[in-house]
């Protein structure tokens, strides 16, 4: 037998067997049932009045019953029925490796009669009675395939008139506990509107919202279920009459009201043990096991009850948002106790603050790669170790070393032109307060920080230059309402050194002024302002804008000019760059249906100029683009500024592709495969331009007319595994447009497919 003649029979035989499966699968269902095909449609009737948006969700989810065939990982039908095909046709060989097999692969058939579709209609009725719809029914219909034996599911819902709640009888106002119940119903959203619909839930909510109220106001036993209604539809015809009543059973504790007694914190160590230590303060007693750091003086600060005060729920909920954003423990509770001893007509609560010790160390370890299938390769890694308790006040001490290295693999006698490598320490030290006058507005509700730092950084380029980079700062993170992160470096001094220069780089600086103004040694004084709004609007929409604005070297100037000192001016002999810059970026995200779908979006925007001391933006602070966290399609600095590309015969680094604005636009859609494994499809676009121009770097500057042209363009898909804390993150980016000349005519003008593509592998997502 010839191999093509295999090979139609094959496919021949294929198709018989999955036409037999097709015709076999209902061939031991017992006489009379029908296999259930899932749900032909969930009819609302025309002359119904207009529903609430979530009724038809919950009778959908009443209705639903896992089809025949059913694949829960793509929540669709197989249109292979191997399972059925199985049980309707083999028979159970008992033992060995066909039972093995026919265990993996057999499947019970789902039957009409297990869905039980007149169970569910009364289900969606009660749903509409819960919702005020008393005359509303439901009713069911099969509706048989091609197969009679098979049969899909026809739901039929006629609602009818809605009811209102026309009156609303409050408690008598007998007591101080009844006055406070019917002040808050009135106020209350859905109790004080004008004959809202009826609503189980909303009653629900509104009772819980009533009960949270009492329970800030001295009523620490009081529980939703102790507020009962009663509702009345005879009195007038298609209206609801209800009366609020309190439970005949309550025990009396549960209606008293309650003020604060003793207060006791009691710390323990991380490891156990140590001998205790008490401090009497206003607030609170504190119990401290030794050895331990803990500033007594935070007691005041985060513990806020006070004792003789009525009781508040809140307050212990303040008192464990200030402890737990300490950041210093691992445990905390907080409860209350009638004080037995308060003798006879008072009630009071005393509250005991328990809270154990976290390691004060903690390491973190970031590791991120890049590889280009024309040979680039660029591993990265970050570890940092932090004490999270130096001074006893949750106060950090960090350390960070990162590093990345870039090549290119191959053949070829210039391959090492592309070795560089970047290494580089920063230590902080952070106060969870801000250390400034009071008249800066601020949240006590949330933590704000202090931070001092100081950073060195060593980049090499191999065959051309070797840069380090030293800075000092001082910085405040605030927040003045919840949304809203306002970040402040009040001072930020940058030293630059170019250590190191090749005759090969020499030359190309002499013929390239403008390249070689941004790399000179020089001090970058700065100050910045970044403002940042982070909102997550409902559960399916969420945004981010950040808006970040920075100077350099405007007051060093202004001070020498009012001294008369004109031309170039240096501090420490070294001159200092003067320049103003400014970026922004807008994510947004928004839920695509029901489930962890997400289509993410981002836009970015930047630009940076020099004047007065300063021809040229320091290089440390010129943009570039490309990499994980970019346009993926693309490695760092491998594009741009606008169409340059190096010229023939010129080694093609790095050190020229930045510039001073920046266009960034990306689109992502993010969905779930199966358990922590997500998916993502994406497309990314942007590129670097000059605003200055520049004649070493023909069209790199920022055009109107060319602007679109020079957008880098690409596309991709990914894979994350999120793990809860942490997200491995691997792209595949593919080339469709790059804004340089690649001897390739029309829109996608990539050389070929090979080398249009760019896979990443990162930690967390990319915005």
């Amino acid at each position: 037998m010839t191999h093509s003649r295999f090979i139609s029979r094959l496919i021949v035989l294929t198709v018989l067997a999955a036409m037999a499966a097709a015709c076999s699968t209902t061939r031991r269902i017992p006489e009379g049932e029908h296999l259930y095909n899932g749900i032909r449609k969930i009819e609302i009737a025309a002359d119904s009045v207009p529903l609430p948006p979530e009724l038809p969700d919950k009778f959908k989810t009443a209705a639903f019953v896992k089809p025949n065939n059913y694949i829960s990982l793509i929540g669709m039908r197989s249109p292979f029925p191997i399972g059925l095909w199985v049980y309707n046709n083999w028979n159970d060989p008992g033992h060995g490796l066909k039972h093995w097999l026919y265990d993996k692969l057999v499947e019970e058939p789902v039957l009409v009669s297990d869905v039980r579709p007149e169970v569910r209609s009364r289900m969606m009725e009660q749903i509409m009675d819960n919702n005020g719809f008393f005359r509303g029914t439901a009713s069911y219909e099969l509706i048989p395939g091609k197969n009679p034996r098979k049969a899909k599911i026809l739901y039929t819902v006629n609602p009818g008139p809605a009811f209102p709640i026309d009156t609303m009888m409050l408690l008598p106002d007998t007591c101080v506990l009844n006055h406070l119940i019917d002040s808050l119903a009135v106020r209350d959203p859905y109790l004080g509107a004008r004959n809202p619909r009826y609503s189980t839930d909303s009653l629900s909510t509104a009772r819980t919202r009533i009960t949270n109220s009492l329970r800030n106001r001295g009523y620490y036993f009081f529980q939703p279920d102790f507020i009962e209604y009663l509702a009345d539809s005879i009195e007038q015809r298609g209206r609801l009459a209800m009366k609020m009543t309190i439970g005949s059973n309550i025990p009396q504790f549960a209606l008293a009201r309650y003020t604060t007694g003793k207060v006791t914190v009691i710390l323990s160590r991380y490891g156990g043990g140590g001998i205790p230590d008490t401090i009497s303060m206003p607030r609170a007693t504190l119990i401290q096991m030794k050895p331990s750091r803990f500033r007594p003086e935070l007691i005041n600060e985060c513990v806020v009850f006070r004792p003789g005060r009525t009781f508040s729920v809140r307050n212990m909920d303040r008192t464990q948002t200030y402890l737990s954003r300490l950041g210093i423990f691992n445990n905390l509770a907080i409860n209350a106790m009638p004080d037995t001893t308060a003798g006879p007509g008072k009630h009071v609560l005393d509250v005991e603050v328990s809270a154990t010790f976290d390691s004060p160390l903690e390491t973190s370890l970031e590791i991120n790669a890049s590889s280009k299938s024309n040979s680039y390769i660029g591993p990265g890694i970050a570890f940092g170790v932090t004490n999270k308790n130096l001074f006893g006040g949750g106060e950090q001490l960090s350390v960070k070393l990162n590093g990345s290295y870039e090549w290119q693999t191959g053949r070829g006698s210039n391959r090492s032109n592309f070795n560089s490598y970047e290494v580089g320490i920063t230590g902080s030290l952070s106060f969870p307060r801000l250390l400034a006058p009071r008249f800066i507005p601020r949240s006590r509700y949330n933590l704000n920080w202090t931070r001092f730092q100081l950073n060195a950084d060593l980049l090499n380029r191999p065959h051309y230059f070797k840069m380090a980079q030293f800075n000092a700062s001082v910085n405040y993170d605030w927040r003045v309402r919840r949304h809203v992160q306002n970040t402040l470096t009040l001072f930020k001094l940058t030293y630059t050194n170019l250590m190191h220069t090749t005759a090969e780089f020499d030359s190309i600086m002499e013929a390239n002024p403008a390249v070689a103004q941004s790399f000179k040694s020089q001090f970058i004084p700065q100050m910045i302002y970044t403002y940042t709004y982070d909102n997550a609007l409902n559960r399916d929409n969420t945004l981010n804008w950040t808006f970040t604005v920075q100077e350099a070297g405007n007051i060093f100037w202004g001070i020498y000019q009012a001294c008369g000192k004109h031309g170039e001016k240096k501090l420490f002999g070294t001159p200092f760059s003067q320049f103003v810059k400014g970026q922004t970026q807008l994510v947004w995200g928004r839920r695509l249906g029901y489930g962890d779908h997400w289509l993410v979006s981002r836009v970015a925007v930047g630009a940076a100029h020099a004047y007065g001391n300063s021809s040229q933006v320091p290089y440390s602070e010129q943009f570039y683009i490309g990499g994980a966290n970019s346009v993926r399609a693309f490695t760092v600095r491998s594009i741009g500024p606008g169409s340059y590309t190096t010229p023939p015969g010129q080694p093609d680094d790095y050190f020229d592709r930045t510039g001073t604005f920046k266009f960034e636009a990306n689109i992502e859609y993010r969905f779930p495969i199966w358990g922590m494994l997500h998916g993502a499809v994406f497309v990314d676009s942007g590129n670097v331009w000059l605003l200055k121009n520049d004649p070493m770097r023909p069209g790199g500057t920022l055009r109107a007319k060319s602007f679109l042209r020079d957008l880098a363009l690409g596309t991709g898909f990914g894979l994350r595994f999120d793990i809860s804390m942490l997200v491995i993150r691997g792209d595949l980016g593919i080339g469709i447009h790059a804004p340089y000349d690649t001897g390739k005519h029309g829109y996608y003008n990539m050389r070929n497919f090979g080398s249009s593509l760019a896979f990443h592998l990162a930690i967390g997502y990319p915005f």
